[in-house]
């Protein structure tokens, strides 16, 4: 497998992609500002942050399975201080309290439009999507999708509560932490965290995909992109505390729904970052993201393994895109 030669399945970018004029971005965040002036009680949404000890630890891999393009190594040692994480993704649940107690429109809103797997989508929404993404046939550009209704218009987390919410870009994230007085990870902490004490593993729970022959997380199964067998039980997300906890307590670490990281994306991270809470703080075109995603399948994107890294530009949201949230010690 050439990584050079295929274009990613991991996400899909708004570079390009011009439907109509965007309107301003501000509207969410003026609220958001307002509600921070005006509200005297703090939102407690993460009480049940999970303490991950100070360590260090291999990061990186410089196995054949990675993609060397992404900046996956050399493989080095690495320093993290302590922090708490939330043991899950942020769900539907959550993300609605933070709309509901501030007004914020994501980017998926203010541009209108939002990127779906295309099995996901009804006839009906199909038939009215008039773009694709050139490269990546796979993504749909959806009129009205956005994280309360994730496959478009026709559709509704009603009964994805506890799902991952999803169509959520960088800025979105961002946003959300501060209304909830937490912050991204760094990518330091996110595999430190993600690897749950194992020294250098490919999953968090080992090196093989499954353990006695059960599933480990929701990834592809069958030919991408035309059939997901769904062997895992789940085409689409799956909820936040589905499969087992990895060593520190944190569920769904690979798989499910990509997650933002506070960097920005380099494929010079390992290169130029500090060996002591690397943070890689120079701007580029985009932000980083970790874990993979339920559309993540070992003969195509091979990402959902500890090490793997990808990007998107911090204004694009997607279906298999979402977050996990971190606080200081």
């Amino acid at each position: 497998m050439n990584e050079d030669k295929l274009p990613s399945c991991c996400a899909a970018s708004r570079d390009g992609i011009h439907i109509e004029t965007k309107p301003s971005a501000a509207s969410g965040l003026i609220k958001l500002e307002r509600w921070k002036k005006e509200s005297d009680n703090p939102v407690l949404l993460h009480d049940d942050l999970v303490l991950i000890p100070e360590g260090s630890f291999l990061m990186g891999t410089d196995t054949r399975e990675g993609f060397p393009n992404d900046g996956e190594g050399p493989v080095r040692q690495v320093e993290v201080k302590s922090f708490r994480m939330s043991p899950y993704a942020v769900t539907n649940a959550q993300f609605s309290q933070f709309v509901e107690a501030t007004g914020y429109r994501t980017e998926a809103e203010v541009f209108g439009w939002s990127f779906v797997f295309h099995l996901l989508v009804s006839e009906e929404t199909g038939r009215k999507v008039k773009t694709v993404p050139q490269g990546v046939p796979w993504w749909l550009v959806v009129e009205g999708a956005y994280w309360a209704a994730p496959e478009g218009p026709d559709s509704s987390i009603a009964d994805r509560m506890d799902h991952p919410v999803v169509h959520i870009s960088w800025n979105d994230a961002n946003a959300y932490c501060r209304f909830a007085g937490v912050r991204l990870p760094s990518e330091a902490e996110w595999e430190y965290a993600a690897r749950g004490g194992l020294e250098g593993k490919t999953y968090p729970w080992g090196d093989l995909l499954k353990q006695d022959d059960q599933h480990q997380c929701n990834i592809w199964q069958g030919k991408f992109p035309v059939k997901n067998n769904a062997s895992d039980g789940y085409v689409g997300t799956a909820p936040v505390n589905a499969y087992k906890p990895n060593g520190y307590g944190l569920y769904q670490m690979s798989g499910n729904v990509w997650e933002w990281c506070a960097d920005w994306f380099s494929p010079d991270y390992h290169r130029t970052t500090s060996a002591v809470n690397p943070l890689y703080s120079k701007q580029t075109a985009s932000r980083s993201m970790r874990g993979g995603s339920y559309l993540c399948h070992r003969s195509y994107c091979n990402r959902y393994r500890l090490a793997a890294r990808s990007s998107n530009t911090p204004d694009s949201s997607t279906g298999n895109c979402g977050f996990r949230v971190v606080r200081d010690v």
